[in-house]
Parts: C-alpha cells; sequence; structure tokens
C-alpha cells in the first residue's frame, strides 16, 4: 500500500506495519505498538513487544507459547465484531493455520479486509478459508505465480503414505522435515497412522498439545526419549522434525534413514537436491495460484492491496484484470521454508518476480 494513500484509507503504511487511523490499531506489526490485531501466530505475523494484542480464540495457545503466557490478550471467536473508535473489527476464517483469521474492518462506509496468510483448501485442521465480502482486499502473494499449483490433500497424503509405508518395509526409519507448526498438524491429521508409529520432534510436540486442546483429531505421537523407543520402532517410524533439525546431532539415532521435505517450494525443479533430501513433497499452508484467484474474486473486491511474494506478478495480473491494484512491502517472512532463502525461480519465471 503506497504511502500517499487517501486520507479516507482504512489501512495504510507505517514503519511498524499496516495501521488502521480510524481505529489507531496495526494488523501484524513488526515493530512494537500499543494495540495489535494478530492474524495467526507464525513468528513473521505474531511479534514480542506490543502492548495489547487482539486474536482468534483458538490463536491463544500459540501466542501464548511463542511470546509469552503473561502477554495482554483479548480473543474472539469467528464472526463476532467488536466496536473500536468508531472501527467494527470482526475476524474470520483463513485456513492457513490453526487460529488463522482474516481481518475485516468497516469504517465510513467502507468494508476493508486484511487476509494475512490464508489457503482455500480445507485441511482437516482449522477452519476453511471463508471469502469476506468486501471494497478492498489486502492479499498475500507468496506462491503468486502460475506454475504454483499444489496437490488436493487426498493426493498428497497418498503419496506421503506410499513413501512411509515403503520406508517401513525396508526397514528404514522415514524423517520428513515440515514447519512445526502448521505443516506437521496436517500431516499428523492425514496420514494413515496404521503404517507404523509416529515419532516427533522436540519443537513439534508442544504444538501437537495445542492443536489437541482445540478438538483437532491427531494420532499418538512418541518422543524419541520416550519408554520403548528402541532401534526396531524407529526402523518402522515416521518422524516429522522441522528443518533446523536436518544435519544436528538428534538425527543420528535413526541410522540409515529416508529423508523428505514438505514444502511449496518443492514445486520447483533442483529444490530437493539443494535441501539435500531424498524426495520432495509438494505442500504448503499459502494459497496457490488458482486458490489466489479464487480467493480475490470470491471477495468482490475492487481494489486490491498485494503484500508478500511475487508482487509484481499477480499486481499485474489483476490490473489486466480491470481490479486497482498495487503493491505493499512488508516485513513478513516466510515461514513455509523456515528460514531457508528462497530458490531461485525457473527460466520461465524469471524476470517477472520483484
Amino acid at each position: 500500500m503506497p504511502s500517499h494513500a487517501a486520507s479516507t484509507d482504512l489501512v495504510i503504511a507505517r514503519p511498524e506495519g499496516l495501521y488502521c487511523p480510524a481505529g489507531d490499531f496495526y494488523i501484524d506489526p513488526w515493530k512494537p505498538v500499543a494495540r495489535a490485531v494478530i492474524t495467526h501466530g507464525h513468528s513473521d505475523h505474531a511479534r514480542v513487544g506490543h502492548a495489547h494484542y487482539l486474536a482468534h480464540t483458538d490463536s491463544e495457545g500459540v501466542l501464548r507459547q511463542r511470546l509469552g503466557a503473561d502477554i495482554t490478550l483479548q480473543t474472539l471467536p469467528y464472526g463476532q465484531a467488536i466496536e473500536h473508535h468508531g472501527v467494527r473489527v470482526s475476524l474470520h476464517p483463513a485456513g492457513h493455520v490453526l487460529g488463522s483469521a482474516q481481518v475485516r474492518l468497516e469504517h465510513g462506509g467502507q468494508v476493508w479486509v486484511a487476509s494475512g496468510d490464508y489457503k482455500t483448501e480445507p485441511d482437516g485442521t482449522c477452519t476453511p478459508f471463508e471469502p469476506v465480502p468486501c471494497h478492498c482486499f489486502i492479499t498475500e502473494s507468496t506462491f503468486g505465480l502460475p506454475i504454483y499449483r499444489w496437490p488436493t490433500q487426498p493426493q498428497l497424503m497418498s503419496e506421503i503414505n506410499a513413501w512411509w509405508r515403503r520406508n517401513a518395509q525396508e526397514g528404514r526409519a522415514s524423517v520428513l522435515f515440515c514447519y512445526a507448526f502448521g505443516k506437521a498438524q496436517r500431516i499428523l491429521h492425514g496420514v494413515d497412522a496404521g503404517i507404523g508409529p509416529i515419532v516427533v520432534h522436540g519443537a513439534v510436540e508442544p504444538l501437537n498439545a495445542v492443536y489437541r486442546a482445540a478438538g483437532v483429531a491427531l494420532p499418538s505421537t512418541l518422543r524419541v526419549t520416550d519408554p520403548g523407543v528402541d532401534a526396531a520402532l524407529l526402523r518402522r517410524a515416521l518422524v516429522l522434525a522441522p528443518p533446523s533439525a536436518q544435519g544436528t546431532p538428534w538425527m543420528k539415532r535413526f541410522g540409515a534413514y529416508a529423508d523428505a521435505f514438505a514444502s511449496g517450494w518443492m514445486q520447483l525443479r533442483g529444490t530437493r537436491r539443494r535441501r539435500g533430501v531424498d524426495r520432495g513433497f509438494v505442500m504448503s499452508d499459502h494459497a496457490d495460484w488458482p486458490g489466489l484467484q479464487q480467493a480475490i474474486a470470491g471477495t468482490g473486491a475492487q481494489r486490491v492491496f498485494v503484500t508478500h511474494g511475487s508482487v509484481a506478478v499477480l499486481v499485474r495480473w489483476l490490473r489486466e484484470l480491470g481490479l486497482d491494484a498495487q503493491g505493499f512491502k512488508t516485513e513478513y517472512g516466510d515461514e513455509d521454508d523456515a528460514g531457508s532463502p528462497q530458490p531461485e525461480l525457473p527460466p520461465a519465471a524469471q524476470g517477472t518476480a520483484p
């Protein structure tokens, strides 16, 4: 969103982040502020230091775990509105991770929606995305290129199950690197737990507990330090670990394991090789190119602001559709790739992304 935004705009750019002047609060600010509305608990959107937080009820467990149990946190269920300085604020499902929300703002006859991060296919671990009619939509574009098209959830889980089953039959642990918040729980919810035991890294299990407390069905999981977890069990196990565990001493206990990486970036050729793993699964908690189109169209918005990702490509596509579209630079990262550099774009896409 440009700095010369009209004075009637409900959200403008400030150095601290997305700011609502009429309500005097921020959405997912990256610098400490007095009042912050948080779309979800990933660390690039939910940061320490704000005096007051507002988020969805299901985000409370993650936010208190990551930001501190004593933060001043107000929560809302989906669809319930509050009024702050004359701005009507409500949260609506984003389908990204547990508790993820789009922020709907209504003031002076205008409705704006800040989507945070979202995906459009339901996965069973969080409330599915719902398009919210608005005049202006603020959208992410993490995977805003036509090359990004995800397999369906059943297809993805079928691939993971087949890989795990084959490794178990060969007596090798199946180590699957995935982001600890969101992806790990999607995998747990979707895989066939009858194939063998499931072992999780210490960074994953506390988040599993948050999901279970929210009523999400997850199979039983083990830690490597639990009684009965021996070499024989591990040779049949699916092991979920964050990318940061790759190459650490923690991995040595699995012997001659097979490994894989779950990320949307696995759509790109060469990513698996650069990651140094045997297998890549195309899996993202962000919308793919058709999902972005579907979500934006579903809002009916005539103005669209595009944040982090392939901003220039999506802005150009939206303008060709006749929409008033602009890019907005943010400090949101890419938790989908867990802090690693974005891989190079294939030749067909080079020169198109900012």
